[in-house]
């Protein structure tokens, strides 16, 4: 007896439901690059902005893909209003891309001194760890969330009440949520504290603890680094240190926001063996950390009617059939049996993660460039599927 497949879909993702629920103020799209999770971040902004919310949707993406999606020619680390939105009620759509440096700045003026403010940011050691240092752009993710969780208008009503976040296209997409226990232990770390102890010792002492650092260890970080080199890390770390409180305070509050019943986590993915591991990989941490996941986009499916001939049978009917017929057959055959592996290859979320909702959205014959084109894909979002577990049984 030939196999018997079972199409049966299992729970679907209700995109509207979802954007239209007032206690869901956070939306974080994360997945891996190429899957269209920029696009699906957009889409899923500008359909909630035209249903009535009001909306900013913050890219961590440097690849800046947002801002031609939305017909921009360029976004910042200011939110801006997005023109041609056919907002409903009170909705409009503002957005934005994280300028990592520039939110660092943000804050160091926002919580220290104008003195020690302009002190810190000219200090070499400091324009290399906001430009360069791994883990900074995480944290600032982190803190331009919160930011923009605190906006208010005039009338002492926040700003936004959906905040849709489109994160970088990798595994470190959720970095985020380590962001605040890596900088703490970065400036907790035994070198940052031996570097900041003579700072904080001050004159005589500071000669005293220099010359007592067992090994001649600051002479050999001389040697390494350069006097200079040293003296920056010591100023800074000095500096920084009366900050790292209000730092470690923030990331952990916006932790718990990510955390709480207003966000929602969508993974995106794409009908694609690494794209589906990376998806897994994404459901089962946002699990383990016990974060709210609504559920997971696989984006850019090949359309197709269900065929009357699965791929097989198909070549087998073109090996008798006539010239003509027989090369249009071909083309079928090869385009049902795209469509049926990238089936089984979304179906192995749902065996694994059975109890996760999932929607399917099709491919897209070119390139999202503008705000009709958004339009098709939030429509294609909320009208979409689940995807099938696709299981076989004798």
């Amino acid at each position: 007896m030939s196999p018997r497949r079972s199409t049966a879909p299992g729970p679907r993702l209700d995109v509207d439901a979802l954007l239209d629920d007032p206690s869901v103020r956070v939306v974080v799209c994360c997945g891996s690059g190429g899957v269209g999770k920029t696009t699906v971040a957009a889409a899923l902004a500008l359909r909630a902005a035209e249903r009535g919310r009001r909306t900013v949707v913050l890219t961590i993406d440097p690849a800046r893909r947002l801002a031609q999606s939305l017909g921009l020619t360029e976004l910042d680390n200011t939110p801006r209003a997005v023109e041609g939105v056919a907002a409903t009620g009170e909705g409009f759509l503002d957005a934005m891309m994280l300028d990592m440096k520039r939110t660092f700045d943000e804050v160091v003026e926002a919580h220290t001194t104008p003195d020690k403010a302009e002190q810190m940011l000219a200090n070499p050691f400091y324009q290399a760890l906001s430009s360069s240092f791994a883990g900074t752009q995480e944290y600032m993710a982190m803190e331009k969330l919160g930011q923009l969780r605190v906006v208010t208008d005039d009338d002492g009503r926040d700003r936004w009440d959906l905040i849709v976040v489109d994160t970088p296209p990798s595994r470190s997409a959720l970095d985020f949520l380590d962001a605040p226990e890596r900088l703490g232990s970065f400036l907790d770390g035994r070198l940052i504290r031996l570097l900041l102890a003579p700072a904080k010792a001050g004159g005589r002492a500071y000669v005293r603890v220099l010359s007592s650092i067992a090994g001649g260890v600051t002479g050999v970080m001389n040697k390494i680094l350069g006097a200079q080199v040293l003296t920056d890390v010591q100023t800074f770390v000095a500096a920084f240190d009366t900050m790292f409180g209000g730092f470690r305070e923030r990331a952990q509050q916006t932790y718990a926001l990510l955390a709480g019943e207003g966000t929602a986590f969508v993974v995106v993915a794409a009908p694609e063996g690494d794209a589906v591991r990376e998806a897994g990989f994404f459901v089962d941490r946002l699990q383990a950390e016990g974060m709210p996941l609504a559920g997971v986009v696989v984006n850019r499916m090949t359309t197709s009617t269900e065929a009357a001939l699965d791929s097989d049978r198909t070549l087998e009917v073109a090996a008798g059939a006539p010239p003509g017929t027989q090369e249009v057959l071909w083309v079928h055959a090869r385009r049902v049996r795209r469509l049926e592996a990238e089936r089984e290859v979304a179906a192995r979320l749902t065996r694994i993660h059975p109890p996760v909702p999932t929607v399917v959205a099709p491919a897209r014959p070119l390139d999202v460039t503008d705000l009709d084109a958004l339009r098709a894909v939030g429509d294609d979002l909320a009208a979409g599927p689940a995807v099938s577990p696709r299981t076989t049984t004798p």
